[in-house]
């Protein structure tokens, strides 16, 4: 049994890691995350459009323009960012906000719970922060 991250929640992840490592001032070009991170810039502009609405970043577009954080990297949990851009992390079906549950009782539906708070927990305990100490 595997949780799968798509690339989306991957690529959110590493974008949101790379704003968090400038100048918190500058307005990045997604041109140049894209060189950085060495991802397609049109699938990033499509992530970026879903963090500027969920309010991770602010994006301004035309010249000068780009994207950068609209808080410190510690103030971000890569819970959030996951949640915002690939909807659910339920290790089940059923567990996915508004899923009919099933008719008959099931003997494990308390391990995927139990897995699910795990995993919930802990992705809500890594920051931006931890993730750009990882990498030094």
């Amino acid at each position: 049994m595997a949780v799968l991250i798509s690339s989306r929640g991957r690529y959110a992840i590493r974008v949101m890691a790379d704003l968090a490592a400038q100048d918190p001032e500058r307005l990045v070009p997604l041109k140049e995350i894209a060189a950085r991170e060495g991802l397609s810039q049109k699938y990033l502009e499509a992530i970026m459009t879903t963090l500027s609405k969920g309010g991770l970043v602010d994006g301004q577009h035309g010249k000068g323009g780009g994207y950068r954080l609209l808080r410190k990297p510690e103030e971000y949990s890569l819970g959030e960012i996951l949640r915002l851009t690939e909807g659910s992390l339920a290790p089940v079906a059923c567990l996915e906000e508004g899923a009919t549950r099933c008719e008959h009782p099931c003997p494990t539906l308390p391990v995927w719970e139990k897995l699910e708070r795990i995993v919930d927990d802990y992705l809500n305990s890594v920051t931006l922060a931890d993730v750009l100490r990882q990498e030094g």
